[in-house]
C-alpha cells in the first residue's frame, strides 16, 4: 500500500483537493441557492435536490469546460506551436522523442500500438481527442445548466420560460463560457511565459535552475 501511494502520490493528492474543493463548492452553494429563492417568493431545496438544479449542473460544468479547452488546445498546440525558452515547449533542434513513430516491438507497448491500423491513429492523437470530448460534454452539461437556472429564475418571476433555441441567443451563456476561458488562457500564457525566466528546483514543469532562459524544453 505505501509503495502505491508513492507512486502515485501526484494524482492522489489532486483528487483529494479536487473532491475537498466539490465538497466545499456543494455546501455553499446551497445555501447561495435557497438565499435566492427564499428571497424570490420559492422554497429552500434539500441537498438531494439541489444536485439537479441548474444552478449545481451550470456552476460545475462550466469550470469544467474551460479546464478542459484549455488542456486540450495546450496539448494540441504543442505540437507544432513553440515558445524560444519554455519548459512549456519542444525544443527547436530537430524531432524529440515524443515524436518518433511508434514500435510494436518496443518492450511494454500498449496493445494499440502492436495492433497497428485504426486503433494505433486513435492511441497516437487518444490524448487529444479525450480532452476535447470531455469538453464538448461539460459544454453541452453547462449549456442544459444554464439554461435549466435561467428557467427557474423566470418561473420565480413570472417570466415565460426560454427554448433552448431562444437560450443560444441570450448573453448569460456565453458570458458564463468566455469569463472562464479567458482565465484558463491566461494562466496558460502566464506558465509558459514564466517558466522562461523563473525556476522551481524539484518540478517538473520547470527548467534546471542553472539552465539559460534560452533553453526551450523541461
Amino acid at each position: 500500500m505505501k509503495k502505491f501511494f508513492y507512486h502515485n502520490s501526484l494524482s492522489i493528492v489532486f483528487l483529494l483537493l479536487f473532491i475537498g474543493a466539490f465538497i466545499g463548492q456543494i455546501f455553499f452553494g446551497i445555501e447561495e441557492y435557497n438565499k435566492g429563492l427564499l428571497e424570490n417568493g420559492g422554497h429552500a431545496v434539500t441537498m438531494s435536490n439541489y444536485l439537479t438544479t441548474g444552478h449545481f449542473i451550470e456552476a460545475t460544468f462550466e469550470n469544467w469546460e474551460s479546464e478542459f479547452l484549455q488542456m486540450a488546445l495546450l496539448v494540441w498546440l504543442t505540437i507544432f506551436l513553440k515558445q524560444k525558452g519554455s519548459s512549456e515547449s519542444k525544443g527547436f533542434d530537430g524531432d524529440e522523442e515524443v515524436d518518433r513513430e511508434p514500435s510494436p516491438n518496443r518492450k511494454g507497448a500498449p496493445w494499440p500500438v502492436k495492433k497497428g491500423g485504426v486503433w494505433l491513429w486513435l492511441y497516437k492523437n487518444s490524448l487529444t481527442i479525450s480532452l476535447f470530448l470531455l469538453f464538448f460534454a461539460s459544454f453541452v452539461l453547462h449549456f442544459y445548466g444554464s439554461l435549466k437556472d435561467e428557467n427557474t429564475a423566470n418561473v420565480l418571476k413570472g417570466n415565460p420560460q426560454l427554448s433552448l433555441v431562444d437560450y443560444l441567443g441570450e448573453s448569460r451563456f456565453w458570458f458564463e463560457s468566455f469569463q472562464n476561458w479567458q482565465s484558463e488562457f491566461l494562466s496558460v500564457f502566464a506558465i509558459i511565459v514564466l517558466s522562461i525566466f523563473l525556476r522551481q528546483k524539484g518540478s517538473s514543469q520547470s527548467k534546471p535552475v542553472d539552465a539559460p532562459h534560452s533553453e526551450t524544453g523541461e
